[in-house]
């Protein structure tokens, strides 16, 4: 019977060790996963006067073709902190706030277009 007691308090002790060494190795591996994770966030800054795009996140219940999830471009009229971003749309006059995370730089301007003309020659 002593013998008995002695065997399962080696292995109440050997799961004890095996319970924190999963434990140390889950802590190291969602710390390493951060690291990952954090080194590849993009960290945009936003003023007040530039054009930004708005991410539609409603788009995907009725997804068109070809239709874009990113709308706008609206100018940026205000930065509030912790993550708040006013927007003014210019096809009307007013202005609402969204989140940091729903927007993106807009980095195309009025492109000129040209017209040109290829002849196709037949060889």
């Amino acid at each position: 019977m002593d013998l008995a007691g002695v065997k399962r308090l080696l292995q109440l002790n050997e799961f004890d060790e095996f319970r924190l060494h999963a434990y140390e190795n889950a802590k190291l591996y969602k710390e390493k996963a951060k690291r990952w994770y954090d080194k590849h966030i993009q960290h945009r800054e936003f003023e007040p006067g530039q054009e930004v795009l708005l991410f539609n996140s409603r788009l995907k219940l009725f997804p068109g073709k070809l239709k874009s999830r990113w709308a706008g471009p609206f100018v940026v009229v205000g930065v509030r902190p912790h993550g708040a971003v006013e927007l003014h749309d210019t096809s009307s006059s007013g202005t609402f706030l969204v989140n940091v995370q729903r927007i993106k730089h807009y980095l195309c301007g009025d492109i000129a277009r040209h017209k040109t003309s290829v002849d196709l020659a037949y060889a």
